[in-house]
């Protein structure tokens, strides 16, 4: 892609962005959500490929159906209410139809269909910013309107999202839809714990896109898009392999590493608002989760592959990309876990 087009749609994405964190106008918010989905969707089909372009259509589709949706309920607050502000969603039929609209926006179970799919036919740097980059809009109008949205709702969102995302998971070969039920997962976190402590929700997110954005880089770097070639890796590059096989624990919670802090601080605030029940259930969705991670781990450094292979193995990892964002990314998602103190600190 030229540089100057590329330059001119990564400059959109932040605009659109920005646009919709620093609006308190419904229409602002709606038009930053629109340029962000206008920007990606050249980056997403840049490659020309028939899946790349299949994936483009459906999440051009899905997003532009969430668009009108949020666009009619604000229309209908403003009509009833006569407010056009953010903070002010006090119609609860807006309130319902909006959050659903967000939560197709993100991906968040029963609406996250078109997740998996659209995930599978992107490269992975693309795939990075729609699991990352794309959550970050769409989660800031949810933390501005979470206080007048219906609890039960919301309950109900996370707790499926984070069950789908863990039996999505459990029988995919191919990497990019195991981190598409993993990032459903993760966002069922989020959700369930928003109405109670939303800063919580903000920490889950920053810790979700550093680990997330180290497990794609990873990828990038060893060149890896199925379990087949996930298992030759080892004999590449296997310090490569070791901190892959940290990366997936961190993203399935274990504790040692940074993935456990989010999930060990939401379940400690369901059970101060008296909500054991569904603590217990995400807690055990949370182990379906590990299972698919644990099984990637296995096929990486406890097996030894067999030597004839289905796909092209490409012996030597390419070093013509940076690593440095690879090796930050990784030393987060490895070792915050002791900086929770701060982090909490910093956060309340």
């Amino acid at each position: 892609m030229n540089p100057y087009v590329l330059m001119i749609l990564l400059s959109s994405l932040g605009l659109g962005t920005t646009l919709t964190f620093a609006s308190s106008h419904w229409l602002l918010a709606w038009m930053g959500l629109e340029i962000n989905t206008l920007a990606i969707t050249p980056l997403m089909a840049q490659h020309h490929h028939p899946r790349a372009v299949e994936a483009t259509t459906k999440y051009f589709l899905t997003q532009a159906t969430a668009a009108a949706m949020i666009l009619f309920a604000s229309t209908t607050n403003a009509w009833m209410t006569g407010e056009w502000n953010i903070t002010d969603l006090s119609d609860p039929l807006a309130n319902t139809m909006f959050m659903t609209a967000l939560a197709l926006k993100i991906g968040l179970a029963p609406m996250h269909f078109w997740m998996p799919e659209v995930m599978q036919g992107l490269d992975l740097l693309t795939g990075l910013i729609l699991s990352t980059w794309q959550k970050l809009a769409p989660f800031a109008l949810i933390i501005q309107t979470a206080q007048n949205i219906d609890p039960l709702l919301l309950t109900l969102l996370g707790v499926t999202s984070t069950l789908v995302g863990g039996w999505g998971g459990l029988n995919q070969t191919q990497l990019r839809k195991i981190l598409a039920y993993s990032s459903i997962a993760h966002m069922g976190w989020m959700i369930i714990v928003i109405q109670y402590a939303p800063q919580l929700t903000l920490i889950a997110l920053g810790t979700y896109i550093i680990m997330t954005s180290a497990a794609f880089l990873t990828l990038k770097m060893s060149l890896t898009t199925k379990l087949s070639t996930l298992a030759t890796t080892w004999s590449k590059s296997p310090i490569l392999t070791a901190t892959t096989a940290l990366v997936l624990l961190s993203l399935g919670g274990l504790p040692p590493l940074t993935g456990f802090m989010p999930k060990w601080l939401i379940l400690q605030e369901l059970t101060k608002q008296d909500l054991p029940i569904i603590a217990t259930i995400m807690a055990l969705a949370a182990l379906i989760s590990l299972y698919f991670y644990l099984r990637l781990c296995y096929a990486m450094t406890l097996t030894i592959s067999p030597n004839t292979t289905n796909s092209t193995t490409p012996w030597r990892t390419q070093t013509t990309q940076t690593s440095m964002p690879l090796a930050l990314f990784t030393m987060a998602t490895l070792g915050l876990l002791p900086m929770t103190p701060t982090i909490l600190m910093l956060a309340t």
